[in-house]
């Protein structure tokens, strides 16, 4: 009988994106779950027509799931897909472990994500590895780190700039969650020190390789908190974001002003118009999505040092992104590839060369730039 993987939030906008990614192996049982019948079981249905595997829907709610719901499935891995993770605490991930399955989520939360290594005991009793952040961030941004660092003697600072193409439609947990950081304190990392910013403030101007000129604004990611713990030496961590279509992302940058001074409460409950609003006009914009990671310090001759490593997506392939580095944990772990065990963040766990491999049937194509 092949590995089972069951993905929580399977059919949502990255879940649908690891379930398809995991079905072209043709070498895994897939159980798509969610909370909704009509599009789980459709969806379902259609990836295993079309790649010719068992993948099956169950009905099932990540924040009210007991060990017993999930034995019933025996799933050797479970990917948590179904943010936002800022409200999540880990009754999940614990239940992964109660019923003998690999955890894996896609956390963009760096208290979350941080914060799962407290139960690094209980998952290493189990045999299993729990990990968070198997994503763009800290994931990839780290596997990036890690390919660069030998170049350097001392690495001071990691900036990294995530860009969504406009044609990307995050759907409403996604936006929520978003909006939720408007103008609130967020984690940040600057002259050695704890540097708390405001998300979606910090509006710059930034030149994108294969992307062009975008601006960019604060945003929480795991890698604030766990980079100046992993890359010794460390002295700033930033990471933005930075929306295609320049009036949305200064549109956003406003709401976080009014929100910081306390005129707009909660800047979540405008997901829903915000989110329509952008459907209504996404041909503004284009497919063409990705990355920056920013990596700045002295170079082994004692000269200053900066690297650039961009990521371009194309023909619409960029949601892929945040969804591939748990796709590749995924495999690792059926395969035996991945022996770590216990419970930490999702860095370390893959090269920069699997996420290569994982993408070369997909318009994304990375490359490094000197500065």
């Amino acid at each position: 009988m092949p590995p089972r993987v069951l993905v929580l939030g399977g059919y949502g906008a990255f879940g649908a994106r690891a379930v398809e990614r995991l079905a072209r192996g043709r070498d895994m049982s897939i159980i798509v779950a969610g909370r909704n019948p009509e599009i789980g079981e459709a969806f379902a249905k259609d990836i295993a027509a079309s790649f010719g595997i068992d993948c099956r829907f169950a009905r099932l709610d990540a924040q009210a799931l007991e060990a017993a719901d999930l034995e019933v499935f025996a799933p050797a891995v479970v990917i948590n897909a179904s943010g936002p993770y800022q409200t999540q605490d880990y009754r999940l991930a614990q239940a992964c472990v109660r019923a003998g399955a690999h955890y894996i989520d896609l956390s963009d939360s760096s208290a979350f994500t941080e914060g799962i290594s407290a139960l690094d005991a209980e998952a290493r009793a189990a045999g299993v590895l729990m990990t968070s952040g198997a994503s763009s961030v800290p994931s990839l941004s780290s596997a990036v780190v890690d390919h660069y660092l030998e170049r350097f003697s001392h690495l001071r600072a990691v900036t990294t700039v995530i860009s969504p193409g406009n044609s990307f439609d995050p759907g409403l947990a996604t936006a929520r969650s978003i909006l939720g950081t408007l103008g609130k304190p967020i984690p940040g990392f600057e002259n050695g020190h704890p540097a708390p910013r405001l998300g979606w403030q910090g509006l710059a101007r930034q030149h994108m390789p294969g992307l062009g000129t975008r601006w960019i604004s604060d945003c929480d990611a795991p890698d604030i908190a766990l980079f100046p713990k992993r890359y010794a030496g460390l002295e700033s961590v930033r990471v933005c974001a930075a929306l295609e279509v320049g009036i949305f992302h200064l549109a956003l940058w406003a709401a976080s002003g009014l929100a910081r001074i306390g005129l707009l409460p909660r800047p979540e409950v405008l997901a829903a118009p915000m989110l329509a609003m952008k459907r209504h006009m996404h041909g503004l914009g284009s497919d063409r999505g990705g990355m920056t990671v920013t990596l700045e310090g002295t170079g082994h001759s004692g000269h200053p040092l900066a690297i650039v490593w961009s990521l371009v997506a194309g023909a619409g392939h960029g949601p892929n992104i945040p969804a591939i580095p748990a796709t590749i944990i995924a495999r690792k772990l059926v395969s035996g590839a991945l022996l770590s065990r216990g419970a930490q963040p999702a860095v370390g766990l893959f090269a920069l060369e699997d996420f290569r491999e994982a993408v070369s049937d997909l318009s994304i194509t990375d490359a490094e730039h000197a500065r």
